[in-house]
C-alpha cells in the first residue's frame, strides 16, 4: 500500500473517519475519478483555489466534528465570485471544529448514484450500488455484489436497479455513460478490497453520471 494512503489513514485515526478532502486524495491514489477540488484553510487561499477550481463552485465545510455537512448548512452550491466565497468562508469558520473549506467543481446535471463498500465478517467486502443523492434512503433501490467486482458484474448490478431507466435515456434524456460507471464500480471495488483491513465502510454519494463520464462528487471513509 502506498505511503500516501497510509499517511492519510494515520492522520484520520483520531477522528475515526476520513474527511472529504483526504478521502478524495485517497481515492485519486487508486486512479478513481473525483471532482476537481481545493482544500482552503485561509480565506486568501480560498480565493487562490477558486481560480484553479473555477466559478461557479460548491463550497463545503471541512471539520472532523461534522460528518453530515448538509445538516449544519455546511454545503453551498453555486458560489459565483470572491465576495460570496468570502461570506461563506466567514460563516463556516463559526462551525464546530472548522478545518477549512473544500472548494469543489460544479458538475453538469446528471444521474446521481451511490456506491459503497462495507467490511462484512461473513462476506469479507460487499459493494453496494444504487440510486443516490437525497433519494437513496427513500427508494432503497440498490444492488449488492462481493468485492472485487468485474466490469460485466457492475453492468449487471446497474441493470438490476428499478431506477435503471434513469440511466438509459428516460423521456428523451441522453443515456448516461454506463461504461464509465461500470469501470468506476469495478475499480472502486478493487480499492475497497485493498483497504479492507483499515476501513469499516466507504460511501461515495453522490457519484454523478452524465453522457460523458462518471465522477465522484462526495466521499466518506469510516475507519476500523
Amino acid at each position: 500500500m502506498k505511503k500516501k494512503i497510509l499517511d492519510i489513514i494515520e492522520k484520520s485515526k483520531a477522528a475515526g473517519w476520513v474527511m472529504e478532502p483526504y478521502a478524495k486524495e485517497l481515492l485519486a491514489q487508486y486512479k478513481l475519478p473525483v471532482t476537481r477540488f481545493h482544500w482552503a484553510k485561509t480565506q486568501k487561499d480560498a480565493f487562490a483555489g477558486a481560480k484553479k477550481v473555477g466559478y461557479p463552485l460548491v463550497a463545503k465545510i471541512v471539520s472532523p466534528d461534522i460528518v453530515h455537512k448538509t445538516e449544519v448548512g455546511g454545503v453551498v452550491v453555486g458560489v459565483r465570485d470572491d465576495r460570496q466565497l468570502g461570506e461563506v468562508f466567514d460563516r463556516f469558520k463559526k462551525l464546530k471544529g472548522f478545518a477549512g473549506v473544500l472548494l469543489d467543481e460544479m458538475l453538469p446535471p446528471g444521474t446521481e448514484l451511490i456506491v459503497g463498500a462495507k467490511s462484512d465478517p461473513q462476506f469479507d467486502v460487499v459493494v453496494l450500488t444504487g440510486i443516490g443523492g437525497t433519494s437513496v434512503e427513500v427508494y432503497k433501490d440498490v444492488a449488492i455484489r462481493m468485492a472485487p467486482v468485474k466490469e460485466n458484474e457492475a453492468h449487471a448490478a446497474l441493470n438490476e436497479l428499478k431506477g435503471s431507466r434513469l440511466l438509459t435515456g428516460y423521456r428523451g434524456a441522453k443515456a448516461a455513460n454506463l461504461k464509465a460507471m461500470a469501470k468506476l464500480i469495478a475499480d472502486f471495488s478493487q480499492a475497497a478490497y485493498k483497504l479492507r483491513d483499515h476501513m469499516e465502510s466507504i460511501d461515495l454519494n453522490p457519484v454523478i453520471v452524465t453522457p460523458e463520464r462518471a465522477v465522484i462528487a462526495d466521499a466518506r471513509v469510516i475507519l476500523r
